[in-house]
């Protein structure tokens, strides 16, 4: 299937490149390389990155935040790794907007769809932060609302494993590789994709999702080239 508009879901502990915490330039920039590859080619992107190399709502709540608190924190680390990414996107030679769901400029533009659209029918890659501006609230599940309300052909799930498996592969080597699996079976198998509001939201309004390892190299391109890489849900 060749898709033209994409929302790429992006972790943000992905970011840390295994350092466990903060950016690591070199992943930062290797994203931003793919990304603006990919635009050049004629893709509209829209982008959602978590927080959890910064700040993660959830478990700050375990440590004594209060959960409200805890997530407008990890809403304002969402907003770090967005102007980040931004920043490397722009390097690369693609305009890049962040939009916060959240007013705060002049960090970002308030989120509104139709600006959304105009900028990626632009060319602009539109990086959408904070989350969907509320607490108890996944980025997975963020992703997945912008990913509907931009009419986004797919979602790409951008992770540090080639696709859906079975059970953990980090965890389990028997663990086996599915290609592609339904909405149906995911829930039927308890296989954890996203959570699950993000995956019911993709489901009920038919938003495909790919599942892929971002942090190789050149995988962006290749999945958009329809090279048989990941795991397709539908």
């Amino acid at each position: 299937m060749q898709y033209k508009r994409i929302l790429l879901k992006l972790s943000g502990e992905s970011l840390a490149a295994g350092e466990g915490h903060g950016i690591n330039s070199s992943r930062l920039k290797e994203y931003a390389e793919q990304i603006a590859e990919i635009s050049r080619l004629g893709f509209e992107i829209g982008i959602v990155i978590g927080g959890g190399n910064i700040f993660r709502g959830l478990s700050g709540s375990a440590k004594g935040f209060d959960r409200y608190k805890g997530d407008q924190m990890g809403m304002l680390a969402t907003v770090i790794n967005s102007l980040a990414l931004a920043s490397a996107i722009e390097k690369e030679g693609t305009t890049a907007k962040v939009m916060t769901a959240i007013r705060m400029e002049p960090i970002g533009e308030l989120y509104s769809k139709p600006k959304a659209i105009e900028s990626l029918k632009n060319g602009e890659v539109v990086i959408f932060s904070c989350g969907t501006g509320n607490p108890y609230f996944t980025t997975d599940t963020a992703a997945t609302l912008r990913g509907i309300e931009i009419e986004a052909d797919v979602m790409l799930k951008g992770t540090r494993v080639d696709g859906v498996y079975t059970a953990d592969p980090e965890k389990d080597p028997n663990a086996i590789k599915f290609d592609s699996i339904s909405f149906a079976e995911v829930y039927k198998k308890g296989l954890k994709i996203m959570d699950l509001t993000a995956t019911t939201m993709c489901m009920e309004n038919n938003l495909p999702i790919l599942v892929f390892n971002m942090d190789k190299k050149g995988n962006l391109k290749k999945v958009l080239s329809g090279e048989k890489i990941g795991t397709i849900v539908t």
